[in-house]
């Protein structure tokens, strides 16, 4: 099939798939699908990004707890609670589990604290460290408290080293 340029959008209903086809055997393989999930299976670059601002579903933690690697994968966590808050992350094998993780992975986590009326601070469990500028810079990109009220609202970048152990920085 010919190459086709559109000027317009390009919908569908059903996602789309990237494919490639056998020289020899001429077997169809789906190399990337995108739709209500996106999944790249055959990945043969190393510049490959995915932002997703979308967060369908959210966990709230309202006391001191240890998030789940369920809670922590929805990349959006709410807290509303009137008293100090601390959040532990899951192990990193939990959490590159849940991921299906392998180096390379990044998770973009939002805590949402603005309807809370105290702070939430992040703590990081096994298998995940601070990331060197986290660790040189304790006041922005280490700073692991989130306000309350309306400026309550952080993001926090977690990057796999291996599918068991993750580096953590705030990047917002």
């Amino acid at each position: 099939m010919a190459n086709t340029t559109f000027t317009g959008p390009v919908r569908s209903q059903n996602g789309f798939q990237s494919i490639t086809v056998g020289p020899t055997t001429g077997n169809v393989t789906v190399d990337a699908t995108f739709g209500v999930t996106t999944s790249v299976t055959n990945l043969t670059t190393t510049n490959l990004v995915f932002t997703d601002q979308n967060h369908p579903t959210t966990a709230a933690i309202n006391a001191t707890a240890t998030a789940t690697a369920a809670e922590v994968a929805t990349g959006y966590i709410t807290s509303t609670s009137a008293a100090a808050t601390t959040i532990t992350l899951p192990t990193g094998t939990a959490l590159g589990t849940a991921l299906g993780a392998t180096k390379g992975t990044v998770l973009d986590l939002y805590i949402d604290n603005t309807g809370g009326a105290n702070t939430v601070t992040i703590a990081v469990a096994t298998n995940g460290i601070l990331s060197t500028a986290a660790a040189d810079s304790a006041t922005s990109f280490g700073d692991l408290t989130v306000a309350s009220g309306v400026t309550g609202l952080a993001r926090f970048t977690i990057m796999f080293s291996s599918a068991t152990a993750y580096v953590f920085t705030r990047t917002a």
